[in-house]
């Protein structure tokens, strides 16, 4: 059986998305980088957008419905190994909800050009996390920040930077 061909998501459904995936992605940084947990509110924020602004861009935009229905089955699949990889103790909880939520805007994307985007979103935010809490006036200002003395790495800002960087990517055409 041959699997469909589905379309990616087109420049101006990325345009769409991106003012809300931007917001919740910070969110997801940010409280990955301060408390070491990503809270199911934003996987939650996240798939109401791809529900809400994703029918909006199948009405609006050429984004097909059945990219944006395949983005569900990719986001359940997604869900069931990444729940394989938490019981394994290969990551986090609320990374592997967090990749759950984000696997629907990446439906139709050339998956060889999706993992080079995320490696080096993983080595870009390891640097920067590594090098923003070597710097005293930031661990200062963000004294409370657990990721400063944790010896594992907030996947939240990597994941993060990953959709942000996926979408604008889209955006301009590049992805």
């Amino acid at each position: 059986m041959e699997l469909p061909t589905l379309a990616p998501l087109t420049p101006g459904a990325a345009l769409a998305f991106l003012p809300f995936a931007l917001v919740i992605g910070v969110w997801v940084a940010w409280s990955d980088m301060k408390r070491m947990k990503i809270p199911n509110k934003t996987m939650l924020a996240l798939l109401a957008v791809w529900l809400g602004v994703g029918l909006g861009a199948v009405l609006l935009t050429e984004l097909p419905l059945q990219s944006w229905l395949w983005g569900w089955a990719l986001a359940a699949v997604t869900l069931v190994v990444g729940f394989v990889a938490n019981a394994l103790r290969l990551v986090g909880g609320g990374d592997a909800k967090f990749a759950t939520a984000m696997a629907p805007f990446f439906v139709g994307a050339d998956w060889r050009m999706v993992f080079v985007l995320a490696a080096s979103c993983l080595i870009g935010a390891f640097i920067a996390h590594r090098i923003a809490r070597s710097i005293g006036a930031i661990r200062r200002a963000t004294p409370d920040w657990i990721s400063w003395t944790s010896r594992d790495f907030p996947m939240g800002l990597a994941l993060a930077g990953t959709l942000i960087f996926h979408l604008l990517l889209t955006i301009s055409g590049a992805f």
